[in-house]
């Protein structure tokens, strides 16, 4: 026999890594990257990052923010793609220079919609991006927040986008994390939030729409902390078998 035994007061296996979820503030560190840039974060990965993807035959060019708290250091992800955003009734989603969108076959006309003449059919993940931008900018309601060089961020040239990293070094936005397949973290796109004020309540209303669900498990509260995995239980069959019942 050859057992090498420990007390079981002692730890000797990891406790795996620890996740998070829930609302937090992040600051921005880093957007899309390089492998001696992810290191020089503390943050270790084998090889550069392919920030080109494929999915049902179509090519897309994955934005990254790495995002860092005191507790964690996660990615952001957005998928983005040089063809406009249609939908599936055929109109287009057009942004302004305010990111003010709205959906439509032709440039907006509505008296609500500001500036008209800046309005332009938005790129796919461009409307995700922006509302990012403004949250993590803290950009005023009317205030501008578009990019001169969009056309060329879709496809993967971002050196206007990176600049923001060191003029906002000091800025954090509020996001919502969960966790994905009991293992990776995980960020909610369809709201981004301000430090101040603290509209927390703009999250719960995305999350009760049925077009901006969450794909990640997280804590119904939203309150900021560990990931605790809830139980699934199985609810037997309400048929059973009597001791009295002949088996077969």
């Amino acid at each position: 026999m050859a057992i090498k035994s420990n007390s079981s007061e002692q730890e000797v296996s990891g406790g795996g890594i620890q996740l998070y979820s829930g609302l937090a503030n992040f600051n921005v560190i880093a957007i899309n990257p390089t492998m001696s840039e992810l290191h020089a974060l503390g943050i270790n990965v084998k090889q550069d990052p392919n920030y080109y993807v494929e999915f049902n035959s179509e090519e897309y060019f994955k934005l990254t923010f790495w995002v860092k708290n005191a507790d964690l250091t996660t990615r952001m992800e957005v998928l983005m793609q040089s063809k406009e955003q249609v939908s599936k009734t055929g109109k287009y989603r057009w942004l302004n220079n305010i990111g003010q969108d709205t959906w439509s076959l032709d440039v907006p006309t509505y008296d609500w919609y500001k500036n008209p003449e800046t309005a332009r059919k938005a790129y796919t993940g461009e409307y995700t991006l922006i509302n990012f931008v403004k949250a993590w900018a803290n950009v005023a309601y009317g205030d501008e927040v578009m990019f001169d060089t969009m056309d060329k961020i879709v496809k993967g040239d971002i050196t206007e986008l990176k600049a923001l990293v060191p003029m906002l070094s000091n800025n954090q936005v509020r996001l919502l994390v969960g966790v994905k397949d009991g293992k990776y973290q995980n960020v909610y796109l369809h709201n981004f939030g301000r430090v101040k004020p603290q509209r927390d309540d703009l999250f719960v209303k995305a999350l009760n729409d049925e077009y901006k669900t969450f794909n990640a498990e997280f804590n119904t509260d939203l309150t900021w902390g560990t990931f605790t995995p809830q139980l699934a239980v199985v609810t037997p069959d309400e048929e059973t078998v009597s001791e009295n019942d002949t088996w077969v």
